[in-house]
C-alpha cells in the first residue's frame, strides 16, 4: 500500500493532524504492520511541499503544536487518478521459497522440507487469520479474508511443486 495516497484518502473527509492519521492508517491498515510516526510526518511534509495538502491550522494542547492538514485541489486530483488506476498484476516468478526449492535440489538438499515447514507456516497464519474473523467488524474479516485467500493460492502452489520435485530435480541436474 502507498503511505501518500492513503494519507490523500483519509484526509478526503475532513482536516486531520499527523497523529490522528496514524492511529485511523493503523486501525484501517496496520493490523500486521502499523506505520510509524515519523513515516506519516515525512510524508505529509512531501505531500505538503508538492500542493497536494495545505495547513488549515496549528493548535498546542498539552504537548508539542498539532498541524491540521486538509487536501487540496491538486491532492483530490492524485486522489482520483490512484483510486482509478488498476494496480499492476504482480506475477510471483521468482518467490523467495522458489528460490529455496531450486538451490536445495541443486545442491541434493531435501526441498520437500522446505515445502513442508512452509506450508505449515501458512497453515498456522491461517489459523490465526480465521480465529481473528470471529466476531469481528466486517473491515477485518474482509482484510483477513484478502490474506487468506492469497496463502490458499500459496498452498496449492506448494501442493503442486511437492507433486512435480522429482521432474524438477532432474531438470535441474
Amino acid at each position: 500500500m502507498t503511505l501518500p495516497q492513503t494519507l490523500l484518502g483519509l484526509l478526503e473527509p475532513t482536516p486531520r493532524h499527523g497523529y490522528d492519521l496514524k492511529r485511523e492508517y493503523d486501525a484501517h491498515f496496520g493490523a500486521q504492520r502499523p506505520v510509524k510516526s515519523a513515516q506519516v510526518y515525512s510524508t505529509l511534509s512531501r505531500l505538503l511541499r508538492d500542493g497536494e495538502i495545505t495547513v488549515v491550522g496549528t493548535e498546542r494542547v498539552d504537548g508539542p503544536d498539532r498541524t491540521s492538514y486538509a487536501l487540496s485541489a491538486e491532492g483530490v486530483t492524485h486522489l482520483e487518478r490512484w483510486l482509478a488506476e488498476p494496480e499492476d498484476a504482480t506475477p510471483y516468478v521468482q518467490s523467495v521459497v522458489y528460490v529455496k526449492v531450486v538451490l536445495a535440489l541443486r545442491s541434493g538438499r531435501p526441498a520437500e522440507q522446505i515445502l513442508d515447514a512452509q506450508r505449515e507456516s501458512h497453515l498456522a497464519v491461517m489459523r490465526e487469520l480465521t480465529a481473528r474473523k470471529r466476531g469481528a467488524a466486517l473491515s477485518e474479516v474482509l482484510a483477513c479474508d484478502f490474506t487468506l485467500f492469497h496463502l490458499e493460492a500459496d498452498l496449492r502452489w506448494l501442493e503442486h511443486t511437492a507433486a512435480r520435485l522429482n521432474r524438477l530435480a532432474v531438470e535441474l541436474s
